[in-house]
């Protein structure tokens, strides 16, 4: 039997992969470091931490799938937001701006072959007012995302547009990760 592998510990790239009809045999988050290298562009830092994710699960004879989102605004990398403190200067920096949101997902297969794709999509907030910043990190549930804010819940109020792949700014790309793993053989619809 075929196993697939989810290097990462997010309940939301699980339910995204649920959303396409697969579940992992096995959820390992990848325990790397994740700071970013001085000067260090968006895309390559999504690209080294979705490749050492990859490459930090060992397990033979699976699939291994890992991903990292990086949100972007310019060249600066906007941190997970682990205090409220980091959550307000990210918010207020992306309030009423355009901003990138880079997914790169990376696919080992059993026998070793591994390829990757990055999903790239635009999103734009709304200008928060003090009062819709206030009550958005009143909410909690700016921690530990990305640029600190999460798409898929009350941030979306906020959003004036999105262009791209919706569920790369989630998280996973599903049709990126789709075509990997079908390239790579794995048996999906």
């Amino acid at each position: 039997m075929v196993r697939l592998i989810l290097a990462s510990a997010s309940p939301r790239r699980e339910a995204l992969l649920a959303q396409i009809g697969l579940r992992p045999d096995r959820i390992i988050a990848a325990d790397i470091n994740e700071t970013p290298e001085r000067d260090e562009n968006p895309r390559l830092y999504a690209q080294r931490m979705a490749r050492a994710k990859c490459a930090a699960v060992i397990e033979p004879g699976a699939y291994v799938l890992a991903a990292d989102t990086v949100v972007a605004a310019g060249r600066r990398i906007l941190p997970k937001a682990e205090t409220e403190a980091q959550a307000r200067v990210c918010l207020t920096l992306l309030s009423g701006r355009r901003h990138r949101v880079l997914t790169c997902v990376v696919l080992r297969a059993p026998d070793g072959r591994i390829a990757e794709r990055v999903s790239e999509s635009a999103v734009t907030f709304a200008r928060l007012s003090p009062g819709q910043l206030s009550a958005y990190l009143a909410t909690g549930e700016w921690q530990g995302k990305a640029g600190g804010y999460a798409v898929q819940g009350h941030a979306a109020a906020h959003i004036r547009a999105l262009s791209g792949s919706y569920s790369g700014v989630v998280g996973l790309p599903l049709f990126e990760t789709a075509q990997l793993l079908r390239g790579l053989g794995y048996p999906i619809l």
